[in-house]
């Protein structure tokens, strides 16, 4: 029997083709200009913005499954080019609320009749979200915040989940190989995401584990969960107000250094990733407020995560690296990571990340340099062979979102020396630099024995050479083509050669009466120089496959 879930995941299919349907129809054009065929088109950055904004109104049109996921894809380069990830980051998790009639019913059915749970209930909601709304209530005496989560949300996300599913693999065509390694998990990560940030206990849960976490740490404040009048679909908790962290206007006012703010706040989240492994992963300004002692508030645990420990371990490798400018440390990092292919240009990647690092440094970057690194780099990082593994998404955001809070309190913020310190405090760099002189320990013995080692077997080698018995096998990749290519030049040259020779004797040498055999043999010539013309001239000649393009590296600069 189809259920009501089936029913509405059909329906609301055909509602979701119909909103990409002008989106499918253009990213096809890209790759073949008349839909079936014809060669690609470039696309400019004004035509992405533009198509961005497209998705970005369907996505709202869609409602709140779809705003959810395009707050997952705002956090994806390696998915989106820079124009959607910069339109969809946008996108807020702001809606209207429901009406209290359905929040009541939900919060009935979850604690009881409300009269009796709470002294006093606001029935005006303060905050309304994709899946869920807050409002406020008087529990015990206490003002508290109470978190409800929408009605009759679990079916439609489970009706929407189904239909990504179905439409995923049809999305992958349309947006090229490159990036279906990322979309692959995307949608049992989204799905995922959302069933969690909607389990209400779930999020008391992770709130209080942070909260136990900072317990001794006056920098951060979290709102105590009461228990007794919470859920899986609500959550009461402590009533925290305070001054959002971009109103900075009302911070100077009230004589906070902006500067502290910010620091503080990278470290309490250098604290969560690097050494807690459990941390709040939605920090925009929204959830993050300050108090009248200085005390960063954070809101709304719905969305957090976890880091394991080798995931640990890299993100403080990278960060020493970074401090270090040690660039080969960098790219070993992102390597081991899986978020950078071991087939990416080093020396490219490498330049990328200097100038990264001099950029987040907020140093004068001379202007001939920065045209060295773009001949080099010949497109933008959504074309950079990088990838986000799914333990990372989360990290990723966190880090993004973070960076532009802290460049809203103080434009001159320095990341990396606040990272340095903190890493350096915590003992993260001595353990680093014993662990290097450890390994270089472990490499002076084994060059000491290489000395020994090696110069017998390399005089078997001299002694199998002179025998003239040494054999050696060669592997050469050719990802590009570059030699099928080749041979099909080499043939059509031959073919030419044979063609024209053909046609000059005949014509040297009529037969009586027929002039025909020398014209088939010219029109019989003429493809085959068309075929070795347009190799020469087809855009897929004997290059390697770009990874950059300079004009929209010069058009990213230029925004």
């Amino acid at each position: 029997m189809v259920t009501l879930v089936s029913l509405r995941a059909y329906w609301r299919f055909f509602v979701v083709v119909y909103q990409f349907f002008p989106l499918l129809v253009a990213w096809t054009r890209d790759r073949r200009r008349f839909l079936l065929f014809g060669g690609t088109r470039s696309v400019d950055a004004e035509t992405r913005v533009h198509r961005a904004e497209v998705l970005l109104e369907s996505l709202l049109t869609l409602g709140p499954t779809f705003i959810k996921l395009g707050q997952l894809l705002s956090t994806r380069p390696d998915i989106l080019p820079p124009q959607y990830v910069d339109v969809l980051s946008s996108l807020q998790d702001e809606v209207p609320p429901a009406e209290w009639a359905g929040a009541k019913e939900v919060l009935e059915d979850e604690l009881g009749p409300v009269e009796e749970v709470y002294d006093e209930f606001d029935t005006e909601a303060i905050s309304g979200a994709s899946l869920g709304q807050v409002y406020l209530a008087t529990y015990e005496g206490e003002q508290v915040a109470v978190k409800v989560r929408r009605p009759g949300i679990e079916s439609l996300v489970e009706a929407d989940l189904r239909v990504l599913r179905w439409s995923m693999p049809l999305v992958q065509r349309f947006i090229g190989q490159g990036r279906a390694f990322s979309l692959e998990n995307l949608t049992e990560e989204f799905a995922e995401t959302i069933r969690q940030e909607m389990d209400y206990g779930r999020e008391g849960q992770m709130l209080r584990e942070i909260q136990s976490n900072f317990a001794d740490d006056e920098a951060i404040r979290i709102p105590d969960v009461i228990e007794s009048a919470s859920g899986p679909r609500v959550l009461t908790m402590e009533y925290c107000p305070g001054v959002k962290i971009n109103e900075v206007e009302t911070l100077d006012e009230m004589g906070f250094d902006r500067t502290e703010l910010a620091t503080k706040l990278q470290r309490i989240y250098l604290q969560m990733i690097v050494e807690d492994g459990v941390f709040h992963a939605d920090p925009h300004p929204g959830n993050l407020a300050v108090d009248d002692d200085g005390s960063i508030i954070f809101y709304d645990f719905g969305m957090s995560g976890r880091v394991d420990p080798f995931i640990q371990e890299k993100i403080v490798e990278f960060y020493i690296a970074v401090a270090n400018q040690d660039i080969d440390g960098i790219l070993d990092t992102l390597i081991e990571m899986g978020t950078l292919s071991p087939e990416a240009d080093r020396q490219v990647m490498g330049d990328v990340m200097e100038l990264a690092i001099a950029d987040a440094r907020g140093e004068d970057i001379e202007q001939y340099r920065v045209n060295q690194i773009i001949e080099q780099v010949e497109n933008t990082i959504y074309e950079f062979p990088l990838r986000l593994p799914r333990n990372l998404a989360l990290v990723l955001r966190v880090a993004t979102v973070v960076e532009g809070v802290c460049v809203t309190l103080d434009p001159e913020f320095d990341f990396i020396s606040v990272a340095t310190d903190y890493l350096t405090e915590e003992g993260y760099r001595e353990e680093s630099i014993k662990q290097f002189l450890e390994g270089a320990g472990d490499q002076v013995q084994r060059s000491a024995k290489s000395l020994v080692t090696v110069p017998p077997k390399l005089e078997r080698v001299l002694d199998r050479v002179e025998r003239e018995n040494v054999t050696v096998n060669v592997r050469v990749e050719d990802k590009n083509n570059v030699f099928d290519k080749l041979a099909k030049r080499i043939v059509y040259g031959f073919l030419l050669a044979v063609g024209i020779l053909s046609t000059a004797i005949l014509y040297a040498f009529p037969t009586p009466n027929n002039v025909l055999p020398p014209v088939i043999a010219a029109v019989g010539t003429l493809p085959i120089a068309f075929l070795l013309w347009r190799s020469f001239r087809s855009k897929k000649g004997l290059r390697a496959k770009p990874q950059f393009t300079r004009q929209g590296m010069k058009e990213r600069r230029r925004e």
